[in-house]
C-alpha cells in the first residue's frame, strides 16, 4: 500500500504529491488526513507531511519509494480534518483530490501581513537631552524635529515621522545606526468588522423560542446531530442562533454561521457583533485576499470564535468547532456551481459529525430534501408558528393579471398593487417591488390564458432557443415554437419576461414623487454596495426599493408595509424540476418583508396563474400544503429527494467526440451493476459555450450509494477502457453533478 502526501498546506503547493510506501505495522493507522513523518530528500531529513489517498499500485520505480517513518502522535491539527473533509468531497460529489483540496483550503498562498511600524527612544532622557543638543549644534534639522517630539512621547507612528515631521528614512537609519532610535515592526491581521459601532443587543426569548431553544442545548451536550428549525417569516430564529451560540462559547467551542448571500451580512453581522463583539468576523467574496486570508489566520489562532459567511466559511479552521448554523438553508447558493459540486449542507453534516459538534439549518421555507429528512428521522424538526414580538403576517392577496389584460391594463402594475403604492406613500411608508428573476428561462406562455408550453415526458417547461425550436433540457424532446397559444388559440404567446431597469423606469415614470432605489448584480457590484443600499433604506432615505431575491432574504425593515410581486411566474415555469419550489421559497420570502413592525402589512402577488399551488400555498404561507403537492409530484416523476439523480456532463472541442464519448459512457452506466434509470444522453440546456460542446446524462437510483458506485465505476473506465482512451483525452471533460440543482 503507498500512501500519496503533500508536504506544505497552501494553494501553490497541493500540485506537488509525493508517494511513499506505508509499512506494514502502520496499515491500521493511515489513512487520508493523517498527519506523518517522512525522510524527504537526498539527504533524508525528517519532515511531516499529510495524507491525501492511499492507492494499491504505484507508478514509481519500487527501488526509488520511501517508507513512511512514523505517524505524528497525538496530531489533531485543523489541516488533517480539513483534508480528510476533501477526501470526503472527492468521493461524495465527484473531483479530484487536487480539486477538492483547494476546495477546503481557501485562501491560495500566504499573504503578506498588514505592518505596524513605530519609531522608538532607546535612550533615557538625560542622555536624549544631550543628542538634541548635539543635533543643534550641527543644524541637523529632521533630527532636531524627531528629537524633540520623541522626548514629548517616546514612540510615534512611523507614518507621522515621515510625513508630518518630513523626516526621511535615510535620516532614520543614520540616527538607528547611532543607537538613539529603533523601529519596531508588528504584523496586523486586518479586521473587516473592527469599523463596526459596539453596541449592546440582548435577546429575550419568548416561550416558543426558549422550547426549542432548550431542546438544542440538551442535544449538544449529548453529541449534537442535526436540526431543522422550521420557523415562518419573522418568528425569530436569529435569537434562537444567538442563545445557542452563547451556550456553544461556554463550553469553550468555536461556530460558523453560513449565510447565502453576501446581501444578508449587513443586518446579521450588526446583530451578532453588537452581541459578541470582537468575537466574530466576516468572510465573502467581497473582502480582498489579504483580508481573507487574515480572517483563516484568526480563527486557527483562536483570535476569534465565531465566523460569518456564504459557503467558503465552512471551511474555516476551528480547531475546536462545536456547532454550525446554516441559515436560509434551502438557498440554491449552499450548492457550488464549480467542480467540486458539492452542496454545503451535506459538507456541514460531515464536519459536525467528525467532530461530535451540532448543525442547524434554519428556513421559513425548508427544501424539500431537508423537510424530507427530518419527516424521515434523521433530522430533529423544531417548529416557531408565531411571529416574535407582536407583528401580525401580512395579509396576501392574489392578483390574476389575465383579468388586468382583459380590463386594458397594459402596465406591470395591477389596478390593486398601483392604488396601494399611492397609498403607502401618502403615509410615507416604505414599499420593496421584487422582480421573481430566480431560475428565469427562456419559456414561453399565453398572456390571455395562462398556458405554459411543456414537456410531456419531464414536467418541464420546454426552453426556446434562438433557431425557432423549443427543446427540454433533461430527455431532449424537442418541437417548434407555436405562433398560438395550443390551448386558446390567442395570439398573445411568447417569450415571457421583465427586469429590474425596467421596472425602475415604470416606477419613476408613474410615481414621479417617489424616491426609489434598486438592488441588483449592478448596483452592489462595488465593494459594501450592499450595506449602502440596505443602509439608505434603513435609514428612509427611499420610499421604494426594487430588486431580485437579494432584497427579500432575511432582511427587516419595520416601515415595509407593502411588497408587491411584480411576475411570479418568471421562477415558475423555469426549465427544472425544483421550479416549483424555488417559487414557493420565494414569493414566501418576499411577502414576510411586509408588516414586520408594529404596523401591518399588505403583499400583492402578480401572476398568470394564479391556481398553481406553489403560488396559492404561498399566499396562504402554508409550507406543508405546498410540501404535501411537491413530494407526491417528486414521487411521481423520481425526482430527489425520493429518488437521488446524478448528472453527468461530457465536454468536448468536438461535436462527434462528445457524442462518442456520452455514449461510452451511457454504455459503462449500463454495464456497472446496478439499477440505475438512465435518461440521455441529450443536449446540456446550452448546447455550446465557448467553442465546446457539451452533451448530458442523467442517471436516477433510490440510493445514493449507488449512485456514488457508477460515479467510481465511470471513472476508472475513463481511466482504463482502450475505446475511450484513444479518443484525445485533451479534446474531453467529465463532470459530475449529485442532485443538480436545476439542469446543466
Amino acid at each position: 500500500m503507498y500512501a500519496q502526501i503533500i508536504v506544505d498546506i497552501s494553494h501553490e503547493k497541493l500540485d506537488r504529491i509525493f508517494e511513499y510506501r506505508i509499512p506494514e505495522e502502520m496499515r491500521n493507522l493511515i489513512k487520508t488526513g493523517t498527519m506523518v513523518n517522512i525522510p524527504f530528500g537526498k539527504g533524508n531529513r525528517m519532515i511531516t507531511g499529510y495524507v491525501t489517498g492511499i492507492v494499491e499500485k504505484s507508478d514509481y520505480d519500487e527501488s526509488l519509494i520511501k517508507d513512511i517513518d512514523s505517524v505524528v502522535e497525538n496530531a489533531v491539527t485543523i489541516e488533517s480534518e480539513l483534508i480528510e473533509l476533501a477526501g470526503f468531497i472527492r468521493d461524495n460529489f465527484g473531483s479530484t483530490m487536487n480539486q477538492a483540496l483547494k476546495t477546503v483550503i481557501p485562501v491560495k498562498k500566504e499573504m503578506k501581513h498588514k505592518e505596524n511600524k513605530t519609531v522608538e527612544l532607546m535612550i533615557d532622557e538625560d542622555e536624549a537631552a544631550e543628542v538634541l543638543a548635539k543635533y543643534r549644534k550641527k543644524n541637523a534639522k529632521a533630527k532636531v524635529r524627531l528629537m524633540e517630539e520623541l522626548l514629548k512621547v517616546s514612540y510615534l507612528s512611523y507614518g507621522i515621522v515621515t510625513g508630518k515631521l518630513n523626516v526621511t528614512s535615510s535620516t532614520i537609519k543614520a540616527m538607528t545606526e547611532e543607537g538613539v532610535i529603533r523601529i519596531k515592526t508588528e504584523n496586523i491581521l486586518r479586521n473587516p468588522v473592527g469599523h463596526l459601532e459596539k453596541g449592546r443587543y440582548s435577546i429575550q426569548l419568548n416561550e416558543e423560542q426558549r422550547k426549542i431553544s432548550e431542546n438544542i442545548k440538551n442535544c449538544m451536550n449529548k453529541g449534537g446531530g442535526v436540526h431543522l428549525i422550521h420557523g415562518i417569516t419573522g418568528s425569530g430564529k436569529t435569537e434562537i442562533y444567538i442563545d445557542l451560540i452563547e451556550e456553544n462559547l461556554k463550553m469553550g467551542k468555536q461556530a460558523i454561521v453560513m449565510i447565502p448571500e453576501i446581501a444578508l451580512t449587513y443586518q446579521t453581522v450588526m446583530r451578532f457583533y453588537k452581541k459578541f463583539g470582537d468575537k466574530i468576523s466576516i468572510i465573502n467574496s467581497k473582502l480582498s485576499q489579504g483580508e481573507r486570508y487574515d480572517q483563516f489566520e484568526r480563527a486557527k489562532n483562536g483570535d476569534i470564535s465565531i465566523m460569518i459567511g456564504p459557503r467558503s466559511s465552512l471551511f474555516t479552521p476551528f480547531a475546536n468547532l462545536g456547532l454550525i448554523i446554516i441559515d436560509e438553508e434551502h438557498e440554491g447558493a449552499y450548492k457550488s456551481e464549480s467542480v467540486p459540486k458539492y452542496h454545503a449542507r451535506e459538507v456541514a453534516e460531515e464536519r459536525i459529525r467528525k467532530c461530535n459538534g451540532t448543525l442547524v439549518l434554519g428556513s421559513a421555507t425548508p427544501s424539500v430534501e431537508s423537510y424530507y429528512k427530518a419527516l424521515e428521522g434523521k433530522y430533529t424538526l423544531h417548529k416557531l408558528e408565531k411571529r416574535a414580538g407582536n407583528s401580525k403576517p401580512a395579509e396576501v392577496e392574489i392578483v390574476d393579471l389575465r383579468e388586468e389584460l382583459e380590463a386594458g391594463n397594459r402596465t406591470m402594475f395591477s389596478r390593486k398593487l398601483d392604488g396601494l403604492i399611492r397609498d403607502r406613500l401618502s403615509k410615507d411608508e416604505q414599499i420593496m417591488l421584487f422582480i421573481n428573476r430566480r431560475g428565469y428561462a427562456g419559456f414561453v406562455s399565453c398572456r390571455k390564458c395562462g398556458y405554459v408550453v411543456k414537456c410531456p415526458h419531464c414536467d418541464v417547461s420546454l426552453t426556446a432557443h434562438n433557431d425557432g425550436k423549443m427543446k427540454c433540457h433533461y430527455c431532449g424532446y424537442s418541437i417548434e415554437k407555436p405562433q398560438l397559444c395550443p390551448k386558446c388559440q390567442s395570439k398573445y404567446i411568447g417569450m415571457f419576461g421583465t427586469g429590474t431597469q425596467k421596472v425602475e423606469e415604470a416606477v419613476k415614470k408613474m410615481y414621479p414623487q417617489a424616491r426609489v432605489l434598486r438592488m441588483d448584480l449592478d448596483t452592489t457590484s462595488k465593494k459594501g454596495g450592499h450595506e449602502e443600499i440596505l443602509a439608505a433604506f434603513a435609514n428612509h432615505d427611499a420610499d421604494i426599493l426594487i430588486g431580485t431575491q437579494m432584497i427579500v432574504k432575511g432582511h427587516d425593515f419595520p416601515n415595509v408595509t407593502l411588497v408587491g410581486i411584480i411576475a411570479a411566474d418568471l421562477s415558475l415555469y423555469a426549465s427544472d424540476y425544483k421550479a416549483a419550489e424555488r417559487t414557493f421559497e420565494l414569493l414566501t420570502q418576499a411577502v414576510g418583508r411586509a408588516g414586520r413592525g408594529s404596523k401591518e402589512g399588505v403583499a400583492v402577488i402578480q401572476t398568470y396563474n394564479p391556481e398553481e399551488y406553489s403560488v396559492a400555498m404561498a399566499a396562504e404561507q402554508d409550507y406543508e400544503g405546498f410540501y404535501r403537492h411537491e413530494i407526491g409530484y417528486r414521487k411521481l416523476m423520481d425526482y430527489p429527494p425520493v429518488t437521488m439523480m446524478l448528472s453527468v456532463l461530457v465536454m468536448s472541442v468536438r461535436e462527434d467526440v462528445a457524442v462518442m464519448a456520452a455514449e461510452l459512457i451511457k454504455e459503462s452506466i449500463e454495464n456497472c451493476g446496478e439499477r440505475n434509470r438512465i435518461i440521455g444522453p441529450a443536449e446540456a440546456g446550452i448546447y455550446k459555450i465557448n467553442d465546446i460542446y457539451r452533451r448530458v446524462i442523467y442517471v436516477k437510483n433510490k440510493e445514493y450509494e449507488a449512485l456514488v458506485n457508477t460515479k467510481n465505476t465511470l471513472e476508472r473506465f475513463m481511466n482504463e477502457d482502450e475505446r475511450f482512451l484513444n479518443i484525445k483525452q485533451s479534446e474531453i471533460s467529465v463532470q459530475f453533478d449529485f442532485n443538480p440543482m436545476g439542469n446543466v
